[in-house]
């Protein structure tokens, strides 16, 4: 090459400008306004030029420039439904956590209290009482004396051990009311045709067992439907076994009570399924109306 003819090469590092035999000759992110006539290499040039760049010291840069770039994409990445996912889990697990204490819990003061531990099945209401109410007080709700109780007459301080099993138990469940009012506000905020057509707690599973929002709103109802009855599916492809008709959506008050849930539920996810294209793409909310069509049709 001859005359003034310049390239002008940007990458991840920097902007840099080479003369016609592709020696550097000034680089900078404010150099571009300078070589106005500098043009972006090609073929033969841009071989040469991204040759140049074959040195340890470029290297070391790409390296470093490239792990920046990663942190920051990263960190861009998380979304509302990253939050949404990771709170509806932990409603899950405060649920597997909450209930096993709270057998726990029911077997202990049995020791102290048999007779009312069996006359209330709720568990957040059984430690939210005992500990706000005497022994006494408890079992003149069950009709039954002091005397006749067959419990055992537990000195306070194994008393006290128990309702501090109590309190946190009730610490849980309140955690867990506090997580499920905000996954409402959130997808009410994110998602809030899936929302009203399925409910917050429902729309949050759905997104969990998806991955993302994004990809919940690519999937065809019929995987749709199929949302959290990935173990049933795979073990109908790998045996025979039944294909699975419905995963989380058979939780749907509309699919639950419909006399043939299967049509019920391919019905909900089709809603479902419209309704995510909707809220990704920002429509129009027609969530309620869409609820209403779906339970007029299933009835």
């Amino acid at each position: 090459m001859t005359g003034q003819a310049k390239y002008r090469f940007t990458n991840i590092i920097s902007t840099f400008i080479f003369d016609a035999d592709f020696n550097l000759i000034d680089k900078g992110e404010d150099i571009k306004g300078k070589y106005k006539e500098a043009v972006k290499p090609e073929g033969r040039a841009l071989y040469n030029i991204l040759k140049y760049f074959n040195k340890p010291e470029y290297l070391k840069q790409f390296y470093k420039a490239n792990i920046k770039i990663t942190k920051r994409a990263i960190k861009e990445s998380t979304g509302k439904d990253n939050l949404i996912i990771q709170a509806v889990n932990s409603v899950e697990d405060l649920k597997v956590i909450a209930n096993k204490l709270a057998k726990r819990l029911r077997e202990w003061y049995e020791l102290y209290n048999p007779e009312f531990s069996r006359s209330i099945a709720d568990h957040a209401r059984f430690a939210e009482l005992i500990t706000l109410k005497s022994r006494i007080e408890l079992l003149k709700k069950t009709g039954i004396s002091e005397s006749a109780s067959m419990g055992a007459d537990l000195e306070q301080k194994d008393i006290d051990v128990i309702l501090l099993l109590a309190e946190e138990i009730k610490a849980i469940y309140k955690t867990k009311v506090n997580l499920e009012k905000y996954i409402n506000t959130a997808m009410t905020e994110s998602c809030p045709n899936i929302t009203a057509l399925a409910g917050s707690i429902i729309g949050a599973k759905l997104l969990e067992h998806a991955g993302s929002f994004k990809k919940l709103m690519l999937m065809p109802a019929s995987t749709v439907q199929l949302l959290g009855a990935e173990k049933a599916l795979f073990r109908h492809l790998k045996t025979g076994a039944r294909c699975p008709k419905y995963g989380i959506i058979l939780q749907h008050p509309l699919v639950a009570k419909a006399k043939d849930k299967a049509k019920a539920a391919r019905m909900l996810a089709d809603k479902i399924s419209l309704a995510a294209k909707i809220d990704y793409f920002k429509g129009d909310f027609i969530g309620d109306k869409m609820r209403k069509e779906l339970g007029a049709k299933i009835r």
